[in-house]
């Protein structure tokens, strides 16, 4: 976009206010995302952070600056507590199935990569690995350790009193945050954290390094410090990650920023390594399905096996601002898919109509409509009220329909839904249960729309229930055109 009508503003999490966007380096937006821990499937929830991250990153390009955004892959040292407390999560998955942590590591990456593709989420500048970096690790661990750690049996720790402002971000000391703080013999302060393990003496894992400490692994925390700073600089513009992170994680990670770079307080937000820190809120499900320990928990597979494409999620997601609890339930997820197909639907006739037409530009008359679109995500990233905003385009009639398909695209291009790439058969998804072919639906809804023009509507509705005894719907006079869906 080469014109905005509105500055953009973003809610900085360690100032809880909204605040104008100024980038470090003048025309450039440097980023740096949590990623995941490659141990597991994930889960829609954790899936929510990076479309969340998407539509920031989506949203820099739009305003026009030089996106730098870097994703982290951690595939050692995150442990089976968030709060800094039990077993390496890759060790244990790695002993739970007799295999390689290697090979567990590859295989849940290139899982979450698939749904990152499935979702339409651009692939970021870099995607850091966690391994690669251990070498890095020690050494800006070395750069802090006499001023800012001290060392235990267990490892070095590091003494969250020698940074100001410690555990700003999060503003919590409650009972309940800090019991959730590993308790380890020897600790200064409770709210201490190691910055590298030692390797029990008597054990080997599959993972470990020498280092000035001995032999072991980094701590979680120290890992997105140095990939951050290696990639980005400090400081660099925007860190984002889910609210789980804002308590312990991201405080911890800002303490060593602080230690590497400074000692200053965090009323300059800049001390913190990053300028502004984002978190987009929890995906909320009542079942507790969401739970990696609860067996067949909601992975994004398990929506496609129930017939939804994965870009009824993403409306889903974007139908909710970003900072807000998205509660999940089928009936939603249905609704999502509804409201895309509508779109997908517009999208079609519009290039059909559009012909070599469609690469033009939209006209002033959409300018005002592109001008509150940009304005709703100025303001925060508010994609319920862009969403809103691309459908009263959709809407509109009477107008040249190239030009209305490309304010669709400029929109979309933000939104990410892919309304100018998918077709809508692409949005009917077989469902993994089952049996019936799509070729003996599409046969069996010819012979009954025969027997409906020879006004035999016993057999029609014969032909009727046969379809939906086998979980076929059957939608007459759809006004999106699906003429079925597997239920």
């Amino acid at each position: 976009m080469t014109t905005e009508t509105a500055p953009l503003t973003l809610f900085n999490s360690l100032t809880r206010r909204a605040e104008p966007f100024v980038p470090v380096h003048p025309g450039e937006a440097r980023v740096y995302s949590c990623g995941p821990t490659v141990y597991n499937y994930p889960h829609i929830g954790n899936m929510r952070a990076y479309v969340f991250a998407d539509i920031l990153g989506r949203t820099l390009s739009f305003k026009g600056y030089k996106l730098t955004h870097v994703i982290n892959i951690t595939d050692v040292g995150h442990l089976t507590d968030d709060a800094d407390a039990g077993e390496d999560k890759l060790e244990k998955a790695a002993k739970a199935s007799a295999q390689s942590i290697w090979d567990i590591a590859r295989h849940y990456t290139e899982a979450y990569w698939a749904d990152i593709r499935a979702l339409n989420i651009r692939q970021p500048a870099e995607w850091s690995i966690a391994t690669d970096y251990v070498p890095a690790m020690i050494e800006f661990a070395s750069g802090i350790a006499d001023k800012h750690c001290y060392e235990l049996p267990s490892g070095l720790y590091f003494d969250v009193s020698t940074v100001a402002d410690y555990g700003r971000l999060a503003r919590a000391a409650t009972d309940e945050g800090e019991g959730r703080i590993e308790q380890v013999d020897g600790k200064r302060h409770q709210a201490d954290f190691a910055i590298w393990r030692k390797t029990p003496e008597g054990e080997k894992r599959q993972m470990e390094w020498d280092s000035p400490w001995g032999r072991g692994a980094p701590g979680w925390h120290l890992e997105c410090s140095v990939m951050s700073g290696k990639l980005l600089g400090f400081p660099f513009d925007i860190h984002t990650g889910g609210i789980d992170h804002r308590e312990i994680h991201h405080p911890n990670e800002i303490a060593q920023n602080q230690a590497h770079c400074c000692t200053n307080g965090l009323d300059d937000a800049a001390n913190s390594g990053a300028r502004i820190w984002m978190h987009n809120n929890f995906l909320v499900e009542r079942s507790g399905k969401m739970s990696k320990s609860s067996g067949e928990f909601l992975r994004l597979q398990l929506l496609i096996d129930k017939g939804y494409h994965p870009l009824a999620y993403r409306m889903m997601c974007l139908q909710a601002h970003y900072r807000s609890e998205l509660e999940f339930s089928w009936e939603g997820l249905a609704a999502a898919l509804t409201r895309l197909k509508r779109l997908v639907m517009v999208v079609k006739q519009l290039r059909e109509r559009a012909g070599d037409e469609s690469s033009a530009q939209a006209g002033t008359k959409f300018r005002p409509l592109l001008d509150r679109f940009d304005v709703a995500m100025s303001d925060d990233l508010n994609t319920p009220v862009a969403l809103t905003v691309l459908e009263e385009v959709a809407a509109l009639k009477k107008v040249d329909p190239s030009e209305k398909l490309a304010a669709l695209a400029t929109m979309d291009a933000v939104l990410g839904l892919g309304l100018v790439d998918i077709e809508r058969t692409d949005l009917r998804i077989r469902p993994k249960a089952a049996t019936i072919t799509e070729a003996e639906i599409e046969a069996t809804l010819l012979a009954r729309k025969e027997a409906r023009a020879a006004k035999d509507f016993a057999r029609s509705d014969a032909l009727r229930d046969e379809l939906a005894a086998q979980g076929v719907d059957v939608m007459d006079g759809d006004p999106l055109g699906w003429e079925w869906k597997l239920g």
